[in-house]
């Protein structure tokens, strides 16, 4: 048999390589994904920090007001038998400077995570989202828009504790008969101090239908050992519990949820409010927020907002939203999280209109 050349041999393992480069590329994908959000936004009223009382009228560009600016990279590779991997990298950026924003100020703050999913549920680990978060926001009637909704409650309370958790591992449970469950941990990383920054979060979800109904809890120490521009380790802990029914085109939801830092406040929200899709390119939703303090009464206040959603395209969509906050005592409840997160005392009126576009 005659002696197959050098060159011969090569040519056939780059062969081979390009075609099991070629089948492994086919089980997998990279996704480059986002969403960028602008408005111009109003206020009757705004906070003066340094006297806590009203510096005024405000106008102004408001970085994303139904959802913050962000861009990311997510990946799935099939490995057989029902076995994926995935992986998400997400950062937060300002339309109107180009500057990192929104979520915990790093690079890839708002999330930084690779998983398992099998049939038997999803094991994460990185930076994520807590089911907490997630709980509230299925039971927010706003979608957690970033002016006049629940969000404005969490953040206002909590910053970004219970929203971008570090150095944590999860595990979801598959659906089973409509129930789903979260569980999340995370370390603080501090040595000799176990407890310092550890957080940890829990939800249990029930869909049957048009029915949802879920429950949550978060809870978090402080002194971790990644502090971040943004706070996520708060001594704080959260408990919340939601439902939401869809019949047609209408969805009404409803949450009860507690907010308490130590030392500082311990806050009850009662919300609720409806979405309608009026028709598919325009949807309109409202929503009352109720806040008071639990140790100190006379400190409340009473959030109402509405919004339109005009969509030009799957991806492009034109909003319009208008909210009023009224505070009593030292409760400084604001309508947006762009520019107004709080508020001042009495009567706030706000108002924006932007445009938001998914890739």
């Amino acid at each position: 048999m005659p002696k197959k050349s050098t060159n011969g041999w090569r040519l056939a393992g780059y062969a081979a390589g390009l075609l099991i480069c070629g089948s492994t590329h086919a089980q997998r994908s990279v996704t480059l994904y986002g969403v960028v959000d602008d408005a111009l936004l109003y206020t009757s009223k705004s906070l003066n920090p340094t006297t806590g009382g009203n510096a005024g009228k405000v106008f102004a560009m408001a970085n994303g007001d139904t959802s913050y600016s962000y861009f990311g990279f997510s990946g799935i590779e099939d490995l057989g038998d029902g076995l994926t991997a995935q992986f998400k990298l997400e950062s937060g950026v300002s339309v109107a400077n180009g500057a990192l924003a929104s979520c915990n100020g790093n690079l890839f703050g708002c999330q930084a995570w690779i998983s398992l999913d099998s049939k038997y549920g999803e094991a994460k680990v990185g930076l994520q989202l807590s089911p907490f978060f997630y709980a509230l926001y299925e039971s927010d009637p706003r979608n957690f828009s970033f002016f006049g909704s629940g969000a404005v409650n969490l953040v206002g309370n909590f910053l970004g504790t219970a929203i971008f958790t570090p150095n944590t591992v999860s595990y979801t449970s598959p659906d089973l008969g409509g129930l789903r469950t979260s569980l999340l941990y995370g370390f603080g990383g501090v040595s000799g101090n176990f407890r310092a920054g550890r957080q940890y979060s829990a939800s249990v979800k029930y869909e049957y239908g048009g029915l949802m109904v879920n429950a949550a809890i978060f809870d978090s120490n402080s002194g971790g050992a990644n502090p971040t521009p943004t706070p996520t380790d708060l001594a704080a802990e959260g408990r919340t519990i939601g439902a939401a029914f869809k019949f047609g085109a209408v969805t009404v939801k409803a949450s009860f949820v507690n907010y308490k830092v130590a030392g500082s406040f311990n806050n009850n929200v009662y919300g609720g409010g409806l979405s309608w899709f009026v028709m598919p390119a325009l949807v309109l939703d409202g929503g009352v927020w109720l806040t008071s303090d639990r140790d100190h009464t006379t400190n409340h206040s009473l959030l109402a907002a509405m919004g339109m959603n005009y969509f030009l395209s799957k991806r492009t969509a034109l909003y319009a939203q208008v909210a009023t906050v009224n505070n009593h005592g030292a409760m400084n409840t604001g309508v947006s999280i762009p520019v107004a997160l709080y508020g001042t005392k009495g009567t706030t009126v706000g108002a924006s209109i932007g445009i938001r576009h998914s890739f």
